[in-house]
């Protein structure tokens, strides 16, 4: 889960829902201002974009968040030595002046930077920073496993001069060049280690075990962690303004962005992104057609009844198509009642994924059997689809010793010398309707063949936290993806269940940790799929997760806005601009 199409790692997002019908149009409000040809074709600054998010950020620490509505924002504060193509996907040059030179045992890279650029307090941004940035990174009492676990082949760094620097890694890797391009996040050192705490220590020092660091790491550390939650500092076009908990985060276009006007450094117009905190995605809705917020995502029901008036599709054009992402339900391995694969395999035919498509999604979705993008050529189309299957169900319950002995009702099973009956929870974020819908439609179906679930609600960031410390039975949840080249290592080698990694169902294979550290090494993209197609198998019959479907976005956009094209990772505001004479908020008012 690598930035570009991931942005930081463990981007997980909220399935949405919302409930009734279209919200009557009585607001009498004009057609969108006409533009002229010529003005409509030539991108200027100024005007906002108020989005919608569901809820707060989790933090807005560059490495210890884990968020989408975080990342998306830091996505547009902080930058990196590379970047990609949004159309192909490539490699490219941004901080670096052009992609590394890599050894030809490709073991080490070496980047030169460029010497224009600078941060957001103006200072410039030097091969120290990156240094710095990686340290943060490397060490290991920074509270970011998920990032950490793409770094574990980078073992040294050297300064060659200030504007250059050599990383040397302990094997070959594949994405190396894309993790120390694309996910070293620059940090501005002066600002996140002001008493240059990590001067003298290096990348080797910091490979020791935890508790034998010096007392200046865990110094440097506990600053870290602490105190940059709510302040972030980068060099990339927006910087941040305000964040009013429950309410909104500011950020605004930095008028002394050092990439303005800089040929082949990407362009920024708007001049605020405000996101507007709305956890309700009814009353979000109200409040985009009300004017009050210019951009969402709909749910479901919201894109199929909810904004076919004409007054809307004047106001706003919408948006469809398939995000890099997947929904599904989490299976605790380590509760006993789950640790049988064969009961995941029942609960998967228990659940009538097509039926949800159809019903709960209006047919915006697609079914998916495994953790790849189905677009990439990695995703193995023939692996075993699990229909909807109750009597298949209850063939395999039987088999793993499950049956009603007492005559409860409630199927049972002795495990570990206790009759244990077959009573589990689901956790599910509040706010999220339509995974609270999945989970009341199964645990209907459930009920009807002895299995007791009961459903409980939770704040996310209650939510979130339950998840990082393996605090469940079963949750729904999804994960953003990476349209580019997979590395499933995060999510599914055993070593990520420990430390808050990404691994929060504890699954445990030694074949899969093997496949997935081959992989790595692999740089035959044949090869590749080759061993990501026996990895799905695996995951195909254990079923550690129930994989549900890929979800199709549909985003309403306020259409003064222009730029504005779906992209193989989505959709790309910063891009966005609105012609003068359409612009609604004036620049006077963005500088008050």
């Amino acid at each position: 889960m690598l930035k570009g199409s991931w942005r930081l790692l463990l981007s997980l997002f909220l399935l949405m829902g919302c409930r009734g019908g279209e919200t009557a149009d009585t607001e009498n409000r004009s057609a969108p201002p006409i533009v002229a040809k010529q003005e409509a074709t030539t991108p200027v600054t100024g005007d906002w974009l108020v989005t919608h998010a569901l809820s707060d950020p989790e933090q807005l620490n560059p490495l210890t968040s884990n968020d989408a509505t975080a990342s998306e924002i830091l996505s547009f504060i902080f930058q990196s030595l590379l970047t990609r193509d949004p159309r192909t996907l490539e490699l490219k040059p941004l901080i670096a002046q052009s992609r590394p030179i890599v050894s030809e045992d490709k073991r080490a890279y070496t980047f030169k930077i460029r010497r224009d650029v600078h941060f957001q307090d103006g200072r410039p941004l030097t091969g120290e920073d990156v240094l710095f940035s990686v340290k943060a990174i490397k060490c290991p009492l920074v509270n970011a496993p998920f990032l950490q676990v793409y770094f574990n082949s980078i073992i040294d760094a050297e300064m060659i001069d200030e504007y250059s620097i050599r990383f040397v890694t302990k094997e070959p890797y594949f994405l190396n060049e894309s993790v120390l391009g694309e996910n070293v996040l620059i940090l501005p050192r002066h600002y996140y280690d002001p008493e240059n705490l990590l001067k003298d220590v290096t990348l080797r020092d910091l490979l020791r075990d935890p508790s034998k660091l010096p007392d200046k790491v865990k110094k440097f550390a506990d600053n870290f962690n602490k105190n940059y939650s709510r302040n972030p500092v980068g060099s990339g076009p927006y910087k941040f303004e305000d964040w009013k908990t429950g309410r909104e985060v500011d950020i605004l276009r930095d008028p002394n962005y050092w990439g303005n006007s800089k040929p082949g450094i990407d362009q920024v117009f708007l001049d605020r992104i405000k996101y507007r905190i709305i956890n309700n995605m009814d009353a979000a809705l109200v409040t985009l057609k009300s004017g009050s917020l210019d951009t969402m995502d709909l749910t479901p029901i919201q894109h199929t009844r909810g904004t076919n008036s004409e007054r809307f599709k004047r106001e706003f054009q919408k948006l469809e198509y398939f995000a890099p992402s997947y929904s599904y339900i989490g299976w605790n391995n380590e509760n006993p009642i789950f640790m049988d694969k064969r009961v995941r395999q029942a609960m998967t035919y228990l659940t009538n994924r097509r039926q949800m498509v159809k019903t709960l999604l209006f047919g915006l979705g697609e079914v998916v059997n495994g953790p790849i993008f189905f677009f990439r050529p990695e995703y193995d189309k023939t692996l075993h689809d699990y229909p909807y299957n109750p009597d298949k169900a209850l063939t395999i319950l039987r088999e793993a010793g499950w049956k009603d002995s007492d005559g409860d009702g409630i199927l049972d099973k002795i495990i570990n010398g206790k009759r244990t009956p077959f009573r589990f929870e689901f956790k599910v974020p509040s706010g999220s309707s339509t995974g609270k819908s999945i989970i009341l439609v199964l645990q209907e179906e459930l009920k009807k063949h002895g299995i007791l679930a009961t459903v409980r609600e939770l704040d996310w960031t209650i939510f979130l936290d339950d998840v990082k410390n393996h605090k469940f039975d079963a949750v729904i949840m999804a994960w953003a993806m990476q349209a580019s080249e997979p590395d499933e290592y995060q999510v599914w080698h055993s070593s990520q269940a420990a430390n808050k990694g990404s691994d929060h169902i504890s699954y445990k294979n030694a074949r899969v940790d093997r496949i997935l550290e081959d992989y790595r090494r692999e740089f035959d993209p044949k090869k590749r799929v080759k061993l990501y197609r026996e990895f799905q198998e695996i995951l195909n019959d254990e079923q550690p997760y129930t994989f549900l479907f890929a979800r199709k976005s549909v985003s309403a956009v306020q259409r003064r806005f222009h730029g504005v094209e779906v992209y193989p990772a989505g959709l790309r505001p910063q891009e966005w601009w609105v012609p003068r004479s359409a612009q609604k908020y004036a620049r006077e008012t963005m500088l008050q």
